[in-house]
């Protein structure tokens, strides 16, 4: 097995690792979780992150 990067981009963006045999099936898995809310987007997966370096 091997472990696959997932970058989600909707609004916000999100990485996730997936262990997978190929990449076809870490995408299966990763498009699954996301189905069931195991993999959530939302704004409190960006709390660490310092919105103030973008500022004009």
């Amino acid at each position: 097995m091997r472990v696959y990067e997932i970058v989600f981009t909707e609004t916000l963006s999100k990485v996730v690792k997936i262990e997978a045999k190929n990449c076809e099936e870490a995408l299966q898995t990763a498009h699954d979780m996301c189905m069931s809310e195991e993999i959530i987007l939302d704004a409190s997966d960006f709390e660490r992150y310092n919105y103030g370096l973008f500022m004009d």
